[in-house]
């Protein structure tokens, strides 16, 4: 019996749920792409199966979409996620050839990610105001999120059990649920003990083991990080696009410049490919040099 699109959709969510272990962030968004896709085969193709997907179909949605005059990056997530549908298809048996195979990603160049010197980061915490109930929970999170090189998601799902303040390390549950140990500073573990001081002191604590809570006792969401962090930013007078993940691209940037070995960011990042990290090699070029003439044989004086 022909696979439908309805059914071929919700095993398609269940594998990367159950299987591929995304977060329901990825899941929604990969999710998207292909009901995007079976509202073009509908209107446009026929309303074939998936099973009867061609190259010229896939290609024919990727012009229309790419129509909408989204970046180039926007439209290569788009390519993956087809593609990623196409092999569920082809591991489940579905269809018998990938016609993703031949679509070709736009170029999207290299991002460079926006980064904080250690001045503006300085400049962030001591914008806070401690008079305030949540000032103290707020300079712990900055200084966690900046020490450890955290995701939002990751901060948001810490718990007390997760905090080793004897061994300096903390427990890290990252994509996919993979757990990484990362090095936890003396800073950052002095500013939770003050925050801990005012959470024990919460009217009502629902969220017992969840380390970072609102001021009614439950965990926090990703958007009232982001607010608060933007809003500390702007009392800092920084002018720069500010999101949890500036914190964490602030961490391996200064760690990269600072020399530390790139194999070690990767671990505490909880990169899966190393190629993901390099990108944080976007040191200023003086380092570089300096770095060249220090150690490569050929540049040394003689």
């Amino acid at each position: 019996m022909t696979t439908s699109w309805t059914d071929a959709i919700r095993d398609y969510g269940s594998y990367l749920t159950i299987e591929r272990s995304l977060s329901p962030n990825s899941v929604a968004a990969y999710m998207n792409d292909v009901r995007k896709l079976k509202d073009f085969i509908s209107k446009n193709k026929n309303n074939k199966y998936p099973s009867e997907l061609t190259y010229n179909d896939l290609s024919d949605f990727i012009a229309r979409e790419s129509g909408r005059k989204d970046s180039a990056r926007t439209q290569a997530r788009l390519i993956s996620g087809i593609r990623s549908f196409c092999k569920y298809l082809l591991i489940e048996e579905i269809m018998a050839e990938d016609p993703s195979a031949l679509l070709e990603s736009p170029r999207t160049g290299m991002k460079l990610p926006e980064v904080l010197s250690v001045q503006e980061i300085d400049s962030m915490v001591n914008a806070i105001d401690l008079s305030k109930a949540e000032g103290h929970r707020n300079r712990a999170i900055i200084e966690t999120m900046y020490g450890c090189g955290l995701r939002v998601s990751e901060l948001v799902n810490l718990k007390l059990t997760d905090i080793h303040h004897h061994e300096g390390f903390v427990t890290v549950t990252g994509k996919g649920n993979k757990q990484r140990l990362v090095p936890i500073g003396s800073v950052a573990l002095r500013e939770i003990g003050h925050y801990m001081e005012k959470r024990n002191m919460l009217p009502a604590i629902i969220d017992r083991n969840v380390l970072f809570l609102n001021r009614r006792g439950r965990k926090l969401t990703r958007v009232m990080v982001f607010t608060m962090l933007k809003n500390i930013a702007e009392a800092a007078g920084i002018r720069k696009k500010i999101s949890p993940h500036t914190l964490r691209h602030s961490f391996a940037t200064h760690l990269v410049e600072g020399g530390a070995d790139l194999r070690a960011v990767q671990e505490m990042l909880g990169h899966e490919s190393i190629t993901t990290t390099e990108i944080y090699t976007h040191i200023d070029r003086s380092y570089l040099r300096d770095t060249i003439l220090m150690y490569h044989p050929r540049a040394k004086h003689k």
